[in-house]
C-alpha cells in the first residue's frame, strides 16, 4: 500500500482524509480541501471548457463530527469523525498550533489513536508544519526523521528525542516507503499536495493541478526563512542579563569573554550554565545572532555584503559569507535576492 502508483487501494476513488482540530488554520485545511478536490474536474474546464471527473474523495474529519470553529474563529463541519472511517488512502494531518515551548501532550488522544490505526493498516500518514507534533505524539516518528516548522526545533529535541528533525527541508520523504511523510513550515502544503497527488493520480495530474494554482515548489528549503528562537531565560536570571548584554553587543570583540566576565562566572562554568539554560554553546549563540542581524541589513537596505559582515561583528568577508551559508542555505547576494522579490 505504501508503493507509488495511481490508484492505492480503492476500488473507486482513492480517499484523503485531511484531520482537523481547533487549532488548525482554516488556510491549510481550506486550501489543501480547495485543491484536491479538483483534481481531475478544473484543469479540464479552464483548456476545453468541460469539466472532467474528479479524482479523489476528500473528507475533513475530526475527533467528533459535530461543527467547530477552528483558528481565527472560521466554522468547519466535518464529513467525519475518526471512529467513522475504518480505512484511508491517505490521512493528513493539517497543522495543529501550540506554543513553541509546549508540547501537546494528552490534547488528542482520540486523534493519535486513530492515526496509529490508519498507519497499521496500511495509510499513508502525513503532516503539514506543526501536525508533525500529533504525528510525533503517537509514537509514529520515533527513531526517524521529520520535518516541521523550523520555530518547533527546540521544542522536538527537548520532548521527542526520539525523532531526528530535519529543519531545512520543506517535504521529508525518508520514510515514505513506511507509509510516512511531513511536511515544514505552513505553506509546505504546497509541496504536499501535489506529491499526494502525483502518488495518487499520476504526474500529469500534479502538474496540471500546479497549473490551475500556480504552486511552485519551496526549491530552497525552510532555512532561508527560519528565524532565530531566543526566549530569554528567566529561570537563570544570571544567563537571561548575558542574553540580554548580547542582544545589544553583538558586534563586540571577545563577545563570549564579555558576557563571561559580565555574568561572574568561571569560563567553563559559564559555558555549562549558558548550554544548559539556552541550549547553544555561547559562540554558537553569538554567530545565531550576528546572522539573524545580517538578515535584517540584507532584507532593508543596499549596504554592501562585506559591510554587513563587519557591521554584525566579522571582519573576515569570507568566513561572515561562508557561516551565512551554512545557517541560511544561502549565500547573503542570493538571500537579498530572494528576500527582496517577496516585497518587489
Amino acid at each position: 500500500m505504501f508503493e507509488n502508483g495511481a490508484n492505492m487501494t480503492s476500488l473507486d476513488k482513492p480517499v484523503v482524509a485531511l484531520l482537523a482540530a481547533p487549532e488548525t488554520s482554516p488556510s491549510v485545511l481550506y486550501g489543501l480541501y480547495d485543491v484536491l478536490t479538483s483534481v481531475g474536474s478544473v484543469f479540464a474546464d479552464m483548456t476545453v471548457g468541460e469539466p472532467g471527473d474528479a479524482l479523489l474523495d476528500v473528507r475533513i474529519v475530526a475527533a467528533e463530527r459535530e461543527p467547530f470553529r477552528c483558528f481565527g474563529q472560521v466554522l468547519v463541519e466535518p464529513h467525519d469523525a475518526v471512529g467513522d472511517l475504518a480505512s484511508v488512502d491517505v490521512a493528513i494531518v493539517c497543522d495543529m498550533y501550540t506554543r513553541i515551548d509546549s508540547p501537546p501532550r494528552g490534547r488528542y488522544p482520540r486523534e493519535t489513536d486513530w492515526l496509529r490505526r490508519m498507519h497499521a493498516g496500511g495509510s499513508l500518514i502525513a503532516s503539514v508544519c506543526s501536525g508533525s507534533l500529533m504525528l510525533a505524539e503517537a509514537g509514529l516518528l520515533d527513531g526517524r526523521q521529520a520535518s516541521c516548522h523550523w520555530a518547533y526545533g527546540d521544542l522536538f529535541r527537548d520532548h521527542y528525542p526520539a525523532v531526528e528533525l530535519t529543519e531545512e527541508l520543506i517535504l521529508n520523504l525518508t520514510s515514505e516507503s513506511q507509509g510516512l511523510i511531513t511536511a515544514g513550515g505552513v505553506t509546505a502544503w504546497h509541496d504536499l499536495a501535489l506529491h499526494v497527488i502525483a502518488r495518487l493520480c499520476g504526474p500529469a495530474q500534479a502538474v496540471q493541478t500546479a497549473k490551475v494554482y500556480l504552486l511552485a515548489g519551496h526549491e530552497d528549503g525552510q532555512l532561508p526563512f527560519a528565524a532565530m528562537t531566543r526566549p530569554v531565560q528567566v529561570r537563570d536570571a544570571v544567563i537571561g542579563a548575558c542574553q540580554a548584554w548580547i542582544g545589544q553587543h553583538y558586534a563586540a570583540p571577545n563577545p563570549v569573554a564579555g558576557m563571561a566576565q559580565r555574568s561572574g562566572l568561571q569560563a567553563r562554568t559559564f559555558a555549562r550554565r549558558f548550554k544548559a539554560a539556552t541550549g547553544y554553546l555561547p559562540i554558537d549563540y553569538v554567530h545565531a545572532i550576528r546572522i539573524e542581524e545580517a538578515r535584517r541589513i540584507l532584507e532593508t537596505g543596499a549596504t554592501v555584503i562585506d559591510e554587513v559582515g563587519y557591521q554584525v561583528g566579522y571582519e573576515d568577508p569570507t568566513f561572515f559569507r561562508r557561516l551565512f551559508k551554512r545557517q541560511t542555505g544561502l549565500s547573503p547576494a542570493a538571500y537579498r535576492r530572494k528576500m527582496a522579490g517577496i516585497v518587489a
